[in-house]
């Protein structure tokens, strides 16, 4: 079963809740999607922290409703 990008959203800014979250539905597929993410929660943790963060706000979904996710993480420029 596919997701909708709104529940992706959703569970990102339920636990990253200062994040600006933007998800493109890259096939309009439902099932292939593109996720930007910046938080200030970002601030001082590497990429791979900071896509652990996101994966982990994700709640095992990935593989399995989510199919695919291509990640882009930053900490807002004002930071």
């Amino acid at each position: 079963m596919a997701m909708d990008a709104k529940a992706i959203e959703q569970l990102i800014l339920d636990v990253i809740p200062d994040a600006q979250v933007r998800i493109e539905d890259l096939r309009g597929d439902g099932d292939h999607y593109a996720a930007y993410v910046s938080s200030p929660s970002f601030a001082g943790k590497n990429r791979v922290q900071q896509h652990q963060m996101v994966y982990a706000a994700l709640q095992g979904k990935m593989g399995g409703e989510l199919h695919a996710l291509a990640l882009q993480t930053s900490v807002p420029d004002d930071q």
